[in-house]
């Protein structure tokens, strides 16, 4: 599938986290990716079964980065393995702390590419918002990561790595022992025994920089990792897919993932999202909303998460609130709104709407039956609330980001 237009295209998809050593990352691998490395490895079929099932174990069960912590890999073994393999994790270029308890980590890929995960913790749940590419081929005008051109889509590794990363910092992998199928037993659900302490990480959202659904397949490939019972084991429930409304796409992300999912709409009228959601012009609101409705296993208990910027003066009226429902309930969807006020950033051309106007716009959709809370904002003293998002190892100067969107806005056409 092709991008609008011809400015930052999306690389070839890469599989595999590239490495300058030589070795092979097999963080992001599924089991029979893992497997079938061993084979070609010169490990003979049954030995390289048992031992990618017990290095999957290891590495996401366990969180191990390294061969010599596996004990019930024989020693001679692991030298092997070390030598043509790794289990890598994102590098920490910084790490901020707000004062609200938000974490923001600035992580740089071994080919030296830079992209950012956030981790909010609440009273009763912990969301990682995890990206999935380095910059984004959209330019949403109210989102600093938008301002960025995209340089690559990352790997599966890379994505499933932010979630490992994650775990290491806050301390959360099980403890106890590990049971295995012998070689020669053919049930690949088999899955070890642990006990796992209680959680600080419990849900996760595609809502960090890029558009996952212009990354599919390696999002797909990381998410099946990270909901496997036999990999990070994470409910589908638990799991949010953010999109700007890449309407081809949005289909086979159910079939395929069938994680939750939130379109990033902002405005009600094509001339205020052709505006603000640039990708508008290729796939109209009405297009997006026949494929909300369409998005296979919605439900009451289920919902669509519409997610909606408040921005002063731009979409927040009275008469948006009554046509935002019109248009939710003329598509009959099950649906809430979450209101987000603006995070601001150094550049940006708007401003957020003012504390009584999204009260009344909140209340406007809830008299209609229509969820619509208004998220809190967090992290904003270091720039890692909602659409504040970007490497900040790329400095560009004003006129250089004008001349990148309006490149963007032409692309679209």
């Amino acid at each position: 599938m092709l991008i609008p237009g011809h400015i930052d295209p999306v690389v070839t998809p890469r599989a595999i986290t590239p490495r300058s050593d030589g070795r092979i990352d097999l963080m992001g691998l599924s089991h029979l990716q893992i497997r079938q490395l061993f084979e070609e490895s010169q490990l003979d079929e049954k030995a390289a079964k048992l031992r990618s099932k017990q290095v999957f174990h290891w590495i996401y069960h366990r969180g191990v980065t390294d061969f010599e912590s596996m004990t019930d890999i024989s020693k001679t073994m692991r030298p092997w393995l070390a030598d043509r393999f790794v289990i890598g994790r994102p590098e920490v270029v910084e790490a901020h702390v707000s004062s609200d308890g938000t974490r923001k980590w600035l992580l740089r890929t071994d080919d030296a590419q830079d992209y950012e995960m956030v981790f909010i913790p609440d009273a009763d749940r912990g969301t990682l918002c995890i990206s999935s590419q380095v910059g984004c081929t959209l330019n949403c005008r109210f989102c600093h990561t938008g301002t960025m051109r995209l340089v690559r889509n990352l790997t599966p590794g890379e994505i499933v790595g932010q979630v490992m990363l994650a775990r290491d910092v806050l301390g959360e992998w099980p403890k106890g022992n590990m049971a295995f199928a012998s070689a020669d037993e053919d049930d690949d659900d088999d899955v070890g025994h642990y006990t796992a302490d209680g959680r600080m990480l419990t849900n996760i959202v595609l809502m960090g920089m890029g558009e996952p659904l212009y990354n599919f397949d390696n999002v797909r490939d990381a998410m099946k990792i990270v909901m496997h019972g036999d990999g990070l084991g994470l409910s589908r429930r638990r799991i949010t897919l953010s999109t700007s409304g890449v309407v081809p796409m949005m289909a086979r992300a159910g079939e395929e993932i069938n994680v939750n999912l939130a379109v990033s709409l902002h405005g009600v009228t094509k001339e205020v999202r052709d505006e603000l959601v640039p990708l508008n012009r290729k796939y109209g609101i009405d297009e997006l909303l026949r494929a909300c409705a369409e998005y296979p296993g919605i439900s009451n208990a289920r919902r669509i998460t519409f997610e909606y910027v408040m921005l002063k003066d731009k979409n927040d009226s009275d008469e948006d609130a009554h046509q935002l429902v019109s248009l939710i309930r003329q598509y009959k969807l099950p649906a809430k709104v979450n209101l987000i006020p603006f995070n601001p950033w150094p550049g940006a051309d708007y401003e957020c709407s003012d504390p009584e106007r999204i009260k009344r716009f909140s209340s406007i959709v809830f008299e209609a039956g229509i969820s619509a809370p208004v998220r809190t904002p967090r992290g904003r003293d270091i720039m890692a609330a909602c659409g504040q998002l970007k490497s900040s190892s790329e400095k560009k100067s004003r006129a250089e980001l004008d001349r990148l969107a309006e490149e963007k806005q032409v692309a679209l056409g």
